[in-house]
């Protein structure tokens, strides 16, 4: 079926159910980020295949909202399929809610699935078009009927991740919670987020493709735990080590029995995670906590033991890149290598570490106009021949028992213009001036977020996304609640203070639709430095391992402190990962990270 084909069908379905708007979210019943296959309704639909996006129907009408790093990709993905393309964030384009307003008829119908729409954005809904007596149908998956060979609900098995990678046993770290708990006077804490419930019981799995998540939910009181789940999906001795926690195993599907009980009880959740449908199921005279799981900045900060390992699996993660680094630039234009090609080999290397889970995400591996896109992904169809000359940029990712990995590195294959390598010196100068900063306790985000963007603003480019985002720790590659952000555009990280032990990404780029696309991205652990009669100042330490391309670098571009940092940044480099390379890989890396200077 094409994507008009569905479109119709979606609107026959509409116009039974007397709904005048469908409303499809990229969202699971725990609002991911990345979805298992039996969620992707709105890719379905569709035909983007980004990670980000928002479909609306009308009888008339359809549109797609996304963010900047989609908008090249959209825009092709979406051409001849009738719907619009909207670009969030710019000006003078609706938001999806302005959009629906403006669209749907006095006491029309707003219809959506309400088990992937979170109670926030349902509230947003019924506030936004209250003036319009809008009547709100959440009980409708009207995709189901038309997606008949619908992929089915992930059934693979856990494993408990061990406290010498974790850090901290799961049963004290449910004690945290019902501590904090306690002070807020919480009894109960319902945790929906994928993430909350992985972290709080060491509970890993593969429910979502590169990242280590199983579909579940738990609810936590001052002596018990009730973790929802397909059982099938634990072994025995999982089940074993959750009894004696007081971890009670329930049905996937029974959140909604558990939550009907509640009477006259004050719960810790958050309406923007929990669906509208189990939001509407807990009784009026419950008092509600509306705000993020204490659970969100515990796995945030990273304890001592996750700093130490995540440190480990960035030199093995480095090592893979370097080789991989290496064995491009050694065989471009004596071997054919494209993009999927190039994607497979260093998957390979990756792999051949130890302790390796799987990808962090599907890496980005785009060569010369399609790194444009952001969030390029080459296809059996739809994919680049590598030559040599022009760039490469590879942004991708490992999951280690130690750690979660993600690092750009864009790579000079050959000839370069003198454009290309400004903006590489540029985007190389963004990036070391965040990974420089020193700042005062407090900062967040958005208060240095500056700091990247200024040597590509004064070329008066800018990038459409943010600087920078959390990371997990065997958990999603990107993760709340801070990261570098100069506006609220999108995920809206970057409002958090900065707390020692948080690790972010910095990875400021350049994009020229239809010519190329520069990024470099290392990732930042937040330590604390000098206290003084001003405060406790901040900085960086820099985790991510593998060389820059120094052949892409205008070293008279770069100021006096930039290249010593570069310079010492390399020597780290080289100290760390040689010892994983062969004779010939440590001869090269060692040229790879040589000394520059200005001429």
């Amino acid at each position: 079926m094409t994507v008009k084909e569905n479109l119709s069908k979606l609107r026959d379905l509409m116009k039974q159910e007397g709904i005048d708007v469908y409303y499809i979210p990229t969202a699971d019943y725990h609002q991911s980020e990345y979805l298992s296959d039996y969620f992707k309704t709105r890719k379905f639909m569709s035909g983007f295949t980004g990670s980000a996006g928002t479909l609306v129907v009308t009888m008339k009408e359809a549109g797609l909202w996304t963010d900047g790093r989609y908008f090249v990709q959209a825009a092709k993905q979406l051409k001849g399929s009738t719907i619009d393309l909207y670009k969030m964030g710019q000006e003078g384009v609706p938001t999806f809610i302005e959009f629906i307003e403006k669209k749907i008829p006095n006491q029309g119908v707003l219809g959506f699935d309400g088990r992937v729409v979170n109670a926030k954005t349902a509230n947003n809904f019924q506030q936004c078009l209250e003036s319009k007596k809008v009547t709100l149908k959440t009980d409708k998956d009207l995709v189901e009927p038309i997606w008949t060979d619908r992929p089915a609900l992930p059934s693979e098995a856990c494993f408990l991740l061990a406290e010498k990678y974790a850090g901290v046993k799961a049963e004290d770290k449910i004690k945290r919670l019902q501590a904090a708990m306690k002070e807020k006077n919480a009894d109960v804490c319902v945790l929906v987020s994928l993430e909350d419930v992985a972290w709080l019981l060491n509970l890993r799995g593969f429910d979502i493709e590169d990242t280590p998540v199983a579909l579940a939910f738990a609810t936590v009181t001052k002596n018990k735990v009730n973790l929802f789940i397909d059982k099938k999906k634990l072994t025995a001795d999982i089940c074993k080590k959750f009894s004696a926690a007081k971890i009670s195993i329930r049905g996937y599907n029974d959140l909604g029995d558990e939550l009907v009980t509640y009477k006259d009880k004050t719960i810790l959740l958050s309406s923007s995670t929990i669906s509208a449908y189990h939001k509407s199921l807990i009784d009026k005279s419950c008092t509600i906590i509306d705000e993020d799981s204490p659970v969100v900045m515990y796995r945030a900060i990273k304890n001592k033991t996750e700093i130490k390992n995540t440190k480990f699996a960035h030199v093995k993660d480095g090592a893979a890149v370097t080789k991989f680094i290496y064995w491009l630039k050694n065989n471009i234009g004596k071997i054919e290598i494209d993009e999927l090609s190039a994607t497979a080999k260093l998957h390979e290397l990756r792999q051949a570490q130890d302790n390796f889970i799987e990808d962090s995400f599907g890496a980005i591996v785009a060569y010369g106009p399609n790194a444009a896109m952001m969030h390029y992904s080459a296809t059996e169809k739809n994919f680049a021949v590598l030559k040599n000359e022009g760039f490469l940029l590879v942004d991708s990712g490992g999951q280690y028992y130690e750690g979660t990995t993600d690092i750009t590195r864009t790579i000079a294959l050959g000839k370069l213009t003198q454009d290309e390598k400004v903006y590489f010196t540029t985007v190389l100068r963004s990036m070391i001036r965040l990974s420089k900063a020193n700042f005062l306790y407090g900062c967040t985000g958005a208060s240095l977020d500056i700091l990247a963007r200024g040597p590509v603003w004064d070329l008066d480019l800018d990038y459409q996304c943010g600087t920078g985002h959390g990371i997990g720790f065997v958990l999603g590659v990107h993760e709340g609640p801070h990261g570098f952000r100069w506006s609220n555009t999108g995920t809206g990280y970057g409002v958090v203070k900065l707390e020692e032990g948080m690790i972010v990404t910095d990875e400021p780029g350049i994009y020229l639709p239809n010519k190329l696309g520069i990024r470099i991205e290392n990732e930042l652990l937040t330590q604390k430095g000098k206290k003084n009669t001003y405060g406790q100042f901040m900085h960086f330490d820099t985790i991510t391992l593998a060389p820059i391309d120094l052949d892409a670098v205008l070293p008279e571009l770069m100021n006096d402190d930039e290249i010593e940092f570069l310079n010492a940044y390399h020597a780290e480099v080289y100290k760390q990962v040689s010892p994983y390379c062969t004779p010939k890989e440590k001869t090269w890396l060692k040229i790879q990270t040589r000394k520059i200077k200005k001429a």
